[in-house]
């Protein structure tokens, strides 16, 4: 049994999906990068989510978004659903698009946590070996500059979507929202802390590059890849799976995190428990999302049940 996790209105994650066995089928060309950055908007206005940071890898998605409403669940399942259908059409693909493994969701606790994860998915292709810089990165992204104030914008794709379906409008925006944990006023502070970080880790891929002898691929080269080629080098996966950051130096913040997970995580197995021995007045803790969802069990909100 997986932990159960707590969804909460606006809280902000980070979200990481793998394409199945690391093949390159989100390659980056104009198609694939009209359907993400489409999908991602039509899914993102349909739930309410605000999207702070995005990057979409060869053989995985990077996201850092807030979840208004405490609907996450229900967005990931549309907007992957949308994404693996349309890459089915896109690459002729027959069989699954994404890993069996689980969607990675951290929950970011901190404006460091934020900061320094926005970063990371920025310096992603980077860190890959793929491009010397975040911003050469040919593929669907956000850039520094564009936190809190850009747009993403996509006509909708040819492929795969019913142009007379209402729920699929011809064009879509999406502006790129400020994460809560950010004043409006302290914006281009905020970006300028995640451009230090940006150009941090990019020094370090560019010395791990140097020191194992090898040179980055270049845009061109990485457009030119296969999609139906896999990434052969080795990369442990499932070992570790974290559900919050809160950034580095933050000991006292992890360690009340750490707790509160701890205490959530012992509620909600003892109200299942209950739950299960047919008691169904028990009240699961607050942001227990699958039972009241799809059971219609009460939930403990700020002193109220809902």
């Amino acid at each position: 049994m997986s932990h159960p996790r707590e969804i909460s209105p606006g809280a902000t994650y980070m979200i990481t999906r793998r394409v199945l066995r690391r093949h390159l089928l989100l390659r980056p060309d104009a198609a694939i990068t009209q359907l993400l950055v489409y999908a991602l908007a039509v899914s993102a206005r349909r739930f309410r989510i605000e999207v702070h940071a995005f990057c979409a890898m060869s053989t995985h998605l990077h996201l850092v978004v807030t979840d208004v409403n405490g609907v996450l669940p229900r967005f990931l399942q549309f907007f992957h659903r949308l994404v693996a259908l349309g890459t089915k059409v896109l690459r002729a693909w027959e069989g699954p698009v994404w890993d069996h493994e689980a969607t990675s969701v951290v929950r970011l606790l901190t404006r460091a946590a934020v900061v320094e994860k926005i970063a990371y998915v920025l310096a992603n292709p980077v860190a890959a070996g793929l491009v010397r810089h975040a911003r050469e990165w040919p593929g669907a992204k956000v850039d520094v500059r564009e936190l809190g104030c850009g747009v993403l914008r996509a006509a909708r794709p040819v492929a795969y979507l019913d142009p007379e379906n209402p729920q699929w409008p011809e064009e879509v925006t999406l502006p790129l929202a400020l994460p809560p944990s950010v004043e409006q006023d302290s914006l281009d502070d905020f970006r300028h802390s995640v451009a230090a970080s940006l150009k941090e880790q990019e020094a370090q891929a560019h010395a791990a590059l140097q020191q194992q002898g090898r040179r980055f691929l270049g845009a061109e080269r990485v457009s030119k890849i296969s999609p139906y080629e896999r990434v052969t080098s080795f990369e442990a996966l499932g070992e570790r799976n974290p559900t919050f950051a809160v950034g580095r130096h933050q000991g006292d913040a992890r360690r009340i995190a750490g707790a509160a997970v701890r205490a959530f995580r012992a509620s909600y197995r003892a109200a299942l428990e209950r739950w299960r021995a047919g008691v169904r007045s028990v009240v699961f803790p607050a942001g227990t999302w699958w039972m009241r969802t799809f059971h219609g069990a009460s939930v403990t909100d700020l002193g109220l049940l809902v």
